[in-house]
């Protein structure tokens, strides 16, 4: 039997609320500064910050300032092209910063991303890398463009 398929376009305008964890975070982006929370318990850095800590299931607190600088957890680079992202191709990667215990998703850039191979090799895990900061910051993710490799 063949899988019935509908397409379908909605229109639904409204308002996010970003909520107080969220709103600190990006407020500190349009700054050019990158917090996180620190759970009183397990004592880890969590970037992007959450209201609770997902592993003692405390609420979060206490606020901490991380670096712009960290390393490369994980990586792929995307050659299709998604409705809202850039064209392609692209990399977005998971990178822990200095200071923080969890990964933050993001993009990586720099370099020519057209040869996968050369995208792996400089962004493999445990490469360090660095914020690429708009000079126009908005308050959003997207504030920062992209992390490079530290040279």
């Amino acid at each position: 039997m063949d899988v019935m398929e509908f397409e379908v376009w909605w229109k639904i305008p409204f308002k996010h609320s970003a909520g107080l964890h969220a709103t600190k975070f990006f407020q500190g982006l349009k700054e050019g500064k990158i917090f996180g929370v620190r759970c009183d318990r397990c004592g880890r850095v969590l970037v992007p910050p959450r209201a609770f800590c997902e592993r003692c299931h405390v609420e979060t607190k206490e606020w901490v300032e991380v670096s712009d600088e960290g390393v490369v957890e994980t990586l792929t680079v995307t050659y299709m092209k998604f409705t809202g992202l850039p064209d392609p191709p692209y990399a977005v990667g998971v990178v822990k910063l200095d200071g923080a215990d969890t990964g933050m998703l993001c993009f990586l850039g720099g370099i020519d991303l057209s040869d996968w191979r050369k995208v792996h090799e400089t962004f493999k895990p445990g490469t360090r890398v660095k914020a690429v900061w708009k000079e126009e910051r908005e308050g959003k993710i997207t504030d920062i463009q992209y992390f490079e490799p530290v040279k």
